[in-house]
């Protein structure tokens, strides 16, 4: 037990080397920036959350060749798209929340799979969960399906245009038609079934015990079922309340300033060029700049009571990092056996 207790520590505080960080940073604030002010200039900014989903794409495939994270940047882009347009219908039909609970769960099932078969990093269904759990909640009607397609798609296409246009100057147009070097990989069908049930548990936990934000815990929870073994699992949950935690602070403070839109949007552009720093180096770090991130954009898409905000984001993340830490280690318990 002391040695597993080390070694979850050791994964909770360590810090990875750092892998040219700074490119993808600065690719990814170029992703989101350009379409938020886009809306800014526009007076659209109520379509904020659309765009920045959009463009979650060019966060894709950061350490393989071009072509192959081109690649993997349209697939994520189109599973952005679809988990938007599914949250939309949710929100036109009007169907209970709980409903709305279970088909986010599903999403989370279907896109671990897929991220499974496909060797995306970053891996398993998070993006998709928020996307699809956040336009679930937000007021719309059937309008939003263009919105989605017209401003979700401009964000994905323009971030894998940043993309492929520094592949272009860097190496020259022809590195783009390389063969493809990743091959499919077989999906763990238990693995996305538990992702699933995570999420869903989760969810209902967070809509019966907190309400509107529920997909915040879900999101926690499948970010809980992410490693890759149960001692990984639970540090990245710790990782992803400490860092809410610290994060809920920052963006207390920021929030408190009420800031004008083009000052949030610049604030939210370097949150996610901070998220890009840390996030494969320590989760943890990642968190503090993603929470006022996740946050500023919602207070930009649909003002909200910031008190409200962030207590609905701290309550949520508990719960959906208490269950999805606890579905992970019982899925390991009830593994083990067969194994041996």
């Amino acid at each position: 037990m002391g040695d597993r207790l080390q070694r979850i520590w050791t994964g909770t505080v360590r810090i990875a080397p750092h892998r040219g960080d700074h490119r993808v940073a600065i690719r990814a604030a170029v992703s989101v920036a350009v379409p938020l002010l886009a809306l800014w200039a526009l007076g659209r900014l109520d379509l904020s959350v659309y765009a920045t989903f959009g463009a979650f794409a060019g966060l894709y495939g950061r350490f393989d060749r071009y072509a192959d994270r081109v690649r993997m940047q349209l697939a994520a882009g189109g599973t952005m798209i679809a988990a938007m347009l599914i949250g939309t219908a949710l929100a036109v039909s009007g169907v209970p929340a709980i409903v709305s609970v279970i088909v986010v769960a599903a999403v989370a099932a279907a896109v671990t799979a897929l991220a499974q078969a496909a060797r995306w990093h970053p891996p398993g269904a998070l993006f998709a969960v928020f996307a699809a759990g956040a336009t679930a909640t937000l007021p719309a009607d059937p309008l939003g399906f263009v919105e989605v397609l017209v401003v979700g798609g401009a964000g994905a296409v323009f971030s894998v245009l940043v993309t492929a246009t520094i592949a272009a100057v860097r190496r020259g147009p022809r590195v783009l038609l390389a063969p493809a070097e990743r091959r499919p990989a077989p999906v763990d069908a238990v693995v996305a079934a538990t992702v699933g049930v995570g999420a869903a548990l989760a969810g209902i936990a967070g809509l019966t015990f907190v309400g509107t934000h529920w997909y915040w815990a879900m999101v926690a929870a499948v970010a809980a079922l992410g490693g890759p073994h149960v001692n990984a699992r639970i540090a990245r949950g710790v990782q992803r309340l400490a860092g809410t935690l610290a994060g809920v602070l920052v963006a207390a403070g920021l929030l408190s300033l009420h800031l004008p839109p083009v000052a949030t949007i610049a604030v939210a552009v370097l949150c996610q060029m901070g998220a890009e720093l840390f996030i494969s180096r320590n989760y943890g770090i990642a968190m503090v700049f993603i929470t006022p991130l996740a946050l500023l954009m919602i207070e930009l898409a649909v003002p909200a009571d910031p008190a409200q905000l962030l207590r609905d984001r701290v309550l949520d993340t508990v719960i959906g990092v208490l269950i999805g830490t606890a579905v992970a280690v019982g899925s390991a318990a009830i593994r083990r056996p067969r194994a041996g």
